[in-house]
């Protein structure tokens, strides 16, 4: 009943003006071919279709909350014109005051629609494969591990991992991907995706309730109740402004009265004084802006959990970023081994690798493919330890320890690096390689060295930050300094921060905050902790990555740093957008009201200019809606391959090379 109730109130919203017309205009025709009582009549039918749902929502505010809000003002403003014998201005007044609450329901409904799509995209029912034979059953019930058929068309129904074929994939409903994307056995593949024109079975990973779209979906519509300091203003402001709205008319008609002034003019005069202060378009501003705003990035793949993360993405002047994954390309290939004597490359490939196949990290990855390609066996460890962001340790056949990291896990354990491997450490790091130390007992034995290349769009992406107001860029690394400054000189970046720990990388954004708002860029791995440090925490290529999707403030559906300059760009626009509606707005109440104290307005006028605002500030939020030229430019600008880009790029890249090497070993 409660629901049946709800629907009929959406839908009165829009039929409330069409009802309110009709009886209004009817009642002045009445009125003037000297029907008096049915001009009565249907001047009370228009008072009833224009203003019952803004009585009810007055009154329930004001006897439930004990607020008042606009939608109070408005009824009192009518009621009080009929009190002095003018209901033709009040029906006038809830004619415009009810199409105007249509027009706004009709523009922050646009601003879900982003929403309501994502909500549609997963299909009801998909092709389930049990043996031999094709069973088509509704999405909730499939479990996870089980095989789902996807033919050329459809979409995809749960996320997972292609077992069987390959395909083309649109996935721009939820990356903003304009072109589709290759998806072969092993690639990870997403609900509400479009296979464009092979025939693939994925292996379903997340139930229903769990994937990644609908993970979105939630995401969205709690962003909606995160709101801006300057919408929580608006809020606070209409509160105390509408009570001094009330005041103000209060003594609009005691003081004349008082005075000897005659109660008609004097009354109509406050009830045209009580619409023209009102608020209401001061209160539509920043939603109907940060709402657009949102829906427009959701659009393009950039997902902002609420108007308040918008709103401080806006005032943001340093920029940190992550190196691997984020200005890097994430997939380091090994690009030399060393041993010392007595210990063959093969043989520290062999141990670095049985160690490194238990760590989730793109360096890691690379070490074991590396060893794959080789066709080394890995060995069986025990007591693995991992030290996340220095190294791990177990103990492999034979019972040695062996431990593989960097300079600072090896210096913390106590392990000697020897003369001869120390200079080639030097060597390879002052040309900006990543070098893992590879130690049995308390001597290292060999080195490995792997090169990671800047992505393509770390160019344009920082360019489009600079150009829009960007002034500070810094590279936060757990990697060597120098190799943070090779990236950063690449990417003509002048400050970089190398060889720190997940907890120094916080205490260099705690640093960075005491002068500038900070935004914290990273792949949402294992910058979690930094994430949540930063005034805003940035996820790159958020799709699938729970941690991600928790962690930031902001996530990057896609792998794209150009799209960080177009929210960076949206950011700043809305806030832009916001203060133009709330100086129009504010501009407009301070004409009617001084019209009004003049004499020089009256109730109908009044009513056109407090709505027309209303209504023009809606629809300039609106606008957020579309991507203009600038923001096309800062999204589609020209990519910046690098040299090496393509050289065993697929190096570490996919979790089925550690699994295989697993089972290999």
């Amino acid at each position: 009943m409660k629901a049946k109730l709800q629907d009929l109130a959406d839908r009165w919203i829009y039929l409330a003006p069409i009802f309110t017309i009709l009886f209004t205009g009817s009642g002045w025709l009445a009125g003037w071919m000297g029907y008096g009582a049915a001009e009565a009549i249907l001047f009370t039918l228009a008072y009833l279709a224009g203003g019952t749902l803004s009585a009810y929502s007055g009154l329930k505010k004001l006897f439930l909350e004990r607020l008042i809000d606009v939608d109070l003002l408005m009824v009192l403003a009518a009621l009080g014109a009929a009190v002095v014998g003018r209901p033709e201005d009040g029906a006038i007044l809830f004619v415009l005051f009810s199409g105007s609450n249509a027009l706004q329901e009709y523009a922050l409904n646009r601003t879900h629609e982003a929403v309501q799509a994502l909500m549609k995209l997963r299909p009801d029912e998909a092709n389930l494969v049990v043996g031999d034979e094709i069973r088509r059953v509704k999405t909730d019930q499939i479990q996870v591990g089980e095989i789902v058929r996807v033919k050329p068309g459809e979409r995809i129904p749960l996320d997972g991992v292609v077992v069987k074929g390959s395909t083309l994939v649109d996935q721009s409903a939820i990356t903003g991907e304009s072109a589709g994307v290759t998806k072969s056995v092993g690639d990870t593949v997403f609900a509400g995706t479009v296979n464009m024109d092979g025939v693939i079975d994925v292996k379903v990973e997340k139930a229903a309730g769990q994937t990644t779209l609908a993970r979105i979906v939630e995401m969205v519509a709690e962003a909606r109740e995160r709101k801006a300091s300057l919408q929580l203003w608006t809020e606070r402001f209409e509160q105390r402004y509408s009570v001094v709205v009330l005041l103000g008319t209060g003594l609009a008609i005691a003081i004349p009265l008082l005075l000897g002034a005659e109660f008609g003019p004097t009354f109509y005069r406050a009830m045209t004084l009580l619409v023209a202060a009102s608020p209401c378009a001061i209160v539509i501003t920043a939603p109907a802006a940060l709402l657009s705003a949102m829906a427009n990035l959701a659009r393009n793949g950039v997902l902002v959990k609420g108007g308040a993360f918008l709103e401080r993405l806006a005032g943001v002047t340093t920029f940190a970023f992550d190196k691997t994954g984020t200005l890097t390309r994430g997939r380091p290939w090994v690009v030399g081994v060393e041993g010392s004597e007595g210990h063959s490359p093969e043989e520290i490939l062999r141990l670095a690798a049985s160690l490194e196949v238990h760590v989730d990290h793109a360096l890691a990855l690379a070490i074991v493919r590396a060893a794959k390609d080789k066709g080394l066996d890995l060995l069986p460890a025990e007591d693995v330890r991992v030290q996340a962001g220095k190294g791990v340790s177990g103990i492999l056949p034979g019972g040695r320890r062996v431990y593989v990291g960097n300079r600072y896990y090896m210096e913390e354990m106590g392990i000697h690096l020897p003369a001869s491997l120390e200079r080639r450490l030097a060597e390879r790091e002052d040309q900006g390689e990543t070098v893992v130390q590879v130690a049995v007992g308390t001597d290292v034995v060999g080195l490995i060295a792997a090169l990671d290349i800047p992505r393509p769009d770390a160019v344009p992406g920082l360019e489009g930050l600079r150009r829009e107001g960007a002034r500070h860029l810094v590279v936060l690394s757990g990697d060597q300094p120098r190799v943070a400054e090779r990236i950063a000189a690449t990417l003509g970046i002048d400050d970089y921060r190398g060889g720190l720990l997940p907890g120094e990388k916080v205490a260099v954004l705690e640093e960075l905050a005491q002068k500038d708002l900070v935004a914290m860029v990273g792949d949402g791995i294992n910058d979690a902790p930094a994430l949540a440090a930063a005034h805003v925490g940035v996820a790159m290529g958020g799709v699938g990555t729970d941690v991600a999707l928790e962690s930031a403030d902001v996530v990057l559906m896609r792998d794209d740093l150009r799209a960080l300059a177009y929210a960076y760009y949206m950011a700043k626009k809305t806030q832009t957008f916001i203060k133009m509606g709330l100086a129009f707005a504010s501009g407009v109440i301070v004409l009617l009201v001084t019209l009004t104290l003049t004499n020089h307005l009256i109730l109908p006028l009044a009513v056109v200019g407090h709505e027309g605002s209303t209504v023009l500030v809606a629809l300039n939020g609106l606008r957020l809606l579309r991507t203009d030229a600038r923001g096309r430019q800062l999204l589609t600008a020209p990519l910046k391959p690098f040299a090496g880009e393509g050289q065993k790029e697929e190096a570490g890249d996919r979790e089925e090379d550690r699994l295989e090497a697993v089972a290999g070993g």
